[in-house]
């Protein structure tokens, strides 16, 4: 990020990272830098959600509330981001973000992205790629778990 807190710029992580400078620059216009403090919602379950979040710094956990039991889905850190999917399919948030800890935030929407992407097609592609490619390794994490869960559950029921 850039020194002045003006005039923010997109680091080299996450999403971005495959992106040169001055297309991380560029789609830096495209988004807005939010400060988030400690125990803000920056999401929350049920409520529409059509925005991509590349967290630049801080801490947030993604979590549900139900049957006041609070489970917490995942810790997401610098570099780390949220929304995908709801990039290519708008809808309702699946859970809730609460920041642990003071964190910067990039938000784009998904006009913003498509207007990048309009105006910048190979950097727009590149972009493209990296969210695809961070959906695939999400996929591929749920089925591990999910393979896991079934296995124990198929040992509970045999053995216990």
């Amino acid at each position: 990020m850039s020194q002045e807190f003006n005039s923010p710029q997109l680091p080299a992580m996450g999403l971005v990272a495959g992106l040169e400078e001055e297309d991380r620059l560029l789609l830096s216009g495209y988004g807005d830098f939010l400060p988030v403090q400690e125990g803000q919602v920056l999401i929350e379950e049920g409520q529409k959600q059509n925005s991509l979040y590349l967290v630049i710094s801080g801490i947030l956990h993604v979590h549900t509330d139900r049957d006041n039991k609070r489970t917490l889905i995942a810790r997401v850190t610098e570099g780390e981001s949220l929304g995908e999917i709801n990039i290519f399919d708008p809808g309702s948030a699946s859970a809730t973000v609460t920041a642990k800890s003071f964190a910067q935030v990039w938000k784009a929407t998904r006009e913003d992205l498509e207007s990048f992407i309009t105006a910048y097609p190979e950097a727009g592609n590149r972009l493209l790629t990296a969210l695809v490619a961070e959906m695939s390794r999400r996929i591929r994490h749920m089925n591990e778990k999910l393979v896991t869960v079934e296995a124990e559950a198929a040992y509970q029921s045999f053995w216990g």
